[in-house]
């Protein structure tokens, strides 16, 4: 697995700081009022464990110490229905094996650098995030966020007044059943806010499993410049990765089932993603509002020199197409694709986008309005493998057929090199395939 850069920073920032003995202390202790006693007197490296059962703290346990991991006795048999924890100027503080049930919080403060949130779990409504992240270089791993029904977001990412946290790393998360019903504020996931989208937040957000993801049109909403989405599986949910606000994100090999990307701003790269669909729009150029955004503009973007290139599409009408808005997608490209509808034209770009098209392969539709010199119209043979995703098979014409130069496409979907002229879409021909879709079992407190 690649090592996140967010990872790299928070290590490289703990290790300045702190020396972590070779075998660390383990305090245990057996409610509320005695896990405070001893965080006041804790030493950097000291483990403090929890004892299991349900807690209901007045206020939050205030966390003043840095360098040190506050866990469950066991991951998922700690819990809290009131009070919490509130970190305070610390750094390299873990938190693990929580249950946050009720109205009890957690949040991570500007203040509060370098933390690590892992293998806990948030069920249930909250009165605004769930989990809330002002800090620089914040680890969010291992959790699970679920059942939530009213308004806010399962996952926060801010920071202190117009600036936005740093390298957050968020991986190897569930996010699951968001059934909020309102027409806005139940992503699972918000990268910034509007009026943020200038700031590079330099975040990595990878190996996350979204189920009925239902709580907003959009499951991952970014808003803010220069992170990074890639790797994760969506299912059967209502949201999909949005690019909302701000520019130069790259959505690199996430797996949507039912699911898609729309996007909006500048110099985006979407690029070996797979996505499979009874929906129709399994890609949406975001028309805008206006043609660029300032910095605290809250409409539609423009999406200027976007590059979505090399990507599996497979729909029903129109697979690719933009929305509304009075200023359309300007100097982009879609390239090199596979994309599969089942009948009518599989791109449907509004009038006055200007689009460069090249090296696409079209099967069981027209092109749509695409130029033919865009694409091929090809059967691209692609058969299904033993994990369910549709792949090429020997023999397919998609295979050494792409056009054009895109140098940093250097691998595809299975992180397998693209050698020699690459092939047409997410999957590079290969007999050993290695990707398959996350389950709950790669994911979340229990998994590895």
């Amino acid at each position: 697995m690649i090592r996140s850069l967010a990872a790299v920073g928070a290590a490289a920032l703990l290790s300045s700081f702190v020396h972590v003995p070779a075998s660390a202390a383990v305090v245990d202790v057996s409610s509320v009022s005695s896990l405070q006693a001893a965080i006041d007197s804790a030493r950097p490296g000291q483990r403090l464990v929890l004892a299991n059962g349900v807690h209901l703290a007045d206020q939050p346990v205030k966390i003043t110490k840095s360098g040190i991991t506050i866990a469950a006795q066991t991951v998922g048999g700690t819990v809290f229905t009131r009070g919490g924890f509130e970190l305070g100027a610390v750094k390299g503080v873990t938190i693990e094996g929580f249950v946050f049930d009720g109205t009890s919080t957690l949040s991570v403060p500007p203040e509060a650098q370098a933390t690590r949130i892992t293998r806990n779990t948030y069920s249930g409504n909250k009165d605004g995030a769930s989990l809330s992240v002002s800090a620089d270089d914040v680890q969010i791993d291992h959790n699970t966020f679920q059942n939530r029904t009213n308004e806010g977001v399962y996952l926060q990412i801010t920071g202190p007044g117009s600036e936005i946290a740093k390298r957050s790393w968020i991986h190897h998360n569930y996010f699951y059943n968001h059934q909020f019903t309102g027409a806005n504020g139940g992503e699972s996931i918000r990268l910034g806010y509007s009026h943020k989208q200038s700031k590079s937040a330099n975040a990595i957000v990878e190996y996350n499993l979204f189920e009925k993801a239902d709580g907003d049109a959009e499951a991952i909403s970014i808003k803010s410049s220069d992170n990074t989405v890639r790797f994760n599986t969506i299912r059967n949910s209502k949201g999909y990765i949005v690019l909302r606000h701000g520019h130069r994100t790259t959505v690199e090999g996430n797996l949507l089932f039912n699911s898609g990307i729309r996007f909006h701003g500048n110099d985006h790269k979407v690029i070996n993603n797979y996505v499979e669909s009874t929906k129709d729009r399994a890609i949406v150029f975001g028309s805008g509002k206006e043609a660029d955004s300032g910095p605290t503009s809250k409409l539609h973007d423009r999406p200027d020199r976007v590059t979505v290139a090399f990507n599996t599409l497979i729909g029903t009408g129109a697979v690719v197409d933009s929305d509304g808005g009075d200023f359309k997608p300007k100097d982009c490209v879609l390239a090199n694709n596979v994309i599969k509808g089942s009948s009518g034209g599989v791109v449907s770009m509004h009038s006055g986008s200007t689009v460069k098209y090249e090296g696409n392969v079209v099967w069981g539709g027209t092109g749509g309005n695409m130029p033919s010199s865009g694409y091929k119209s090809v059967d691209p043979k692609l058969v299904k493998d033993a994990n369910g995703l549709f792949r090429l098979a020997s023999g397919s014409p998609a295979v050494d057929a792409s056009a054009g130069t895109y140098s940093y496409v250097t691998r595809d979907f299975d992180l397998q090199a693209r050698s020699g002229k690459p092939d047409v879409g997410a999957d590079e021909y290969s007999s050993s395939a290695t990707r398959k879709p996350l389950t709950k079992a790669d994911v979340g407190p229990s998994a590895p």
